[in-house]
C-alpha cells in the first residue's frame, strides 16, 4: 500500500535547498571574503599608523563581509533556488499547450456523448503531466459539460478553475515575498548595529583616531546598501516569474477555449 508523504517534495526541496545554501555562502565567507576584507582593513590600518595617506578606494569585500550582508546573500540564493524551481515547473507544464490533448478534426463537434471517450484520452496522460492545470481543466469542463448539458455552465466552470488555479499560484509566492521584504530588514539590523557601535567608539574619536567609528559606520552604510541592491533584483525577477505565470493560466484559459468550448454542442 502506498503512503503519501506528509510534506510535499517542494517543502524538502526548499529546506535542504536552505541548509546548502547556508554551508555554501558561510564556507565561502569563512575562507575567502573576510579574510581578504580583514587584510585590506589592515592594509589600511597599517598606512594610517605610518604617516600615509589611507586607501580612497572601496573593497567589494569589506563592503560584504559583515554578517548581515551575509544573512542577505544567503536569503537572496535562498530565493533563487524556489524561483528556479517555480519556473522550471511552470516551463515544464508549458509544453502541454503545444500538444494537441483533444484531438478533433476542425468542424467536428464535440457532444456530451462524446466526453467520456475524450475524458479517458486526457485520464491516459503520465501521472505528472495529468496534474498540470491543462489537463485539469479539460477534464472538469467535460465532466460539468456530461452533467449539465450547458456550454455557458462549462465556460464559466472553465474559467472559475483557471481563476482558482491563478490564486493558488500567487499564494505560493508568499515566501518569496516575504525574503524579499525581510532581505532590507535585515540591512537595516546592520545599520542600527553599525551606528551603535560608532557610538560607542565615540571616545576613540574624540581622542584623534577615528578608525574605528569610520568603520562601524562602513558596517552601517554599507549593509543597507547591499540590502537594497539585493532586494532590487530580487523583485525583478519576482515579478518575471509572476509575469511567467500569469501567461501560463491565460495561454491555459485560451488552449480550453479553442480546443474544446467552442466545439461544445448540445445536439
Amino acid at each position: 500500500m502506498k503512503h503519501n508523504l506528509p510534506v510535499s517534495f517542494e517543502f524538502i526541496y526548499q529546506l535542504f535547498a536552505l541548509i546548502i545554501i547556508v554551508i555554501a555562502v558561510h564556507a565561502v565567507y569563512v575562507a575567502a571574503i573576510r579574510p581578504a576584507a580583514d587584510t585590506f582593513l589592515q592594509q589600511q590600518a597599517e598606512r594610517v599608523a605610518s604617516g600615509q595617506p589611507a586607501e580612497t578606494e572601496q573593497s567589494i569585500f569589506v563592503m560584504i563581509r559583515d554578517y548581515e550582508q551575509e544573512a542577505c546573500f544567503i536569503l537572496m540564493f535562498w530565493a533563487l533556488a524556489i524561483m528556479a524551481y517555480k519556473s522550471i515547473t511552470t516551463i515544464r507544464h508549458r509544453r502541454l499547450l503545444n500538444e494537441d490533448l483533444i484531438p478533433l478534426a476542425e468542424g467536428v463537434r464535440v457532444l456530451p456523448e462524446d466526453t467520456l471517450a475524450l475524458s479517458r484520452r486526457i485520464q491516459a496522460l503520465p501521472a505528472e503531466q495529468r496534474q498540470s492545470l491543462l489537463p485539469r481543466a479539460l477534464l472538469a469542463a467535460l465532466q460539468r459539460f456530461s452533467s449539465t448539458r450547458n456550454i455557458q455552465d462549462v465556460a464559466n466552470a472553465m474559467h472559475a478553475y483557471c481563476s482558482s488555479e491563478g490564486e493558488r499560484l500567487d499564494s505560493e509566492l508568499a515566501m518569496i515575498r516575504y525574503i524579499a521584504w525581510a532581505i532590507p530588514s535585515v540591512g537595516f539590523i546592520g545599520t542600527v548595529r553599525g551606528i551603535g557601535q560608532a557610538l560607542g567608539h565615540a571616545h576613540k574619536a574624540l581622542e584623534g583616531d577615528i578608525m574605528e567609528v569610520t568603520r562601524s559606520l562602513g558596517v552601517a552604510f554599507n549593509s543597507t546598501l547591499i540590502a537594497l541592491l539585493i532586494s532590487i533584483v530580487l523583485m525583478f525577477l519576482l515579478h518575471q516569474l509572476q509575469l511567467l505565470q500569469e501567461r501560463y493560466i491565460l495561454d491555459s484559459e485560451a488552449y480550453c477555449e479553442d480546443k474544446l468550448t467552442r466545439r461544445l454542442h448540445t445536439r
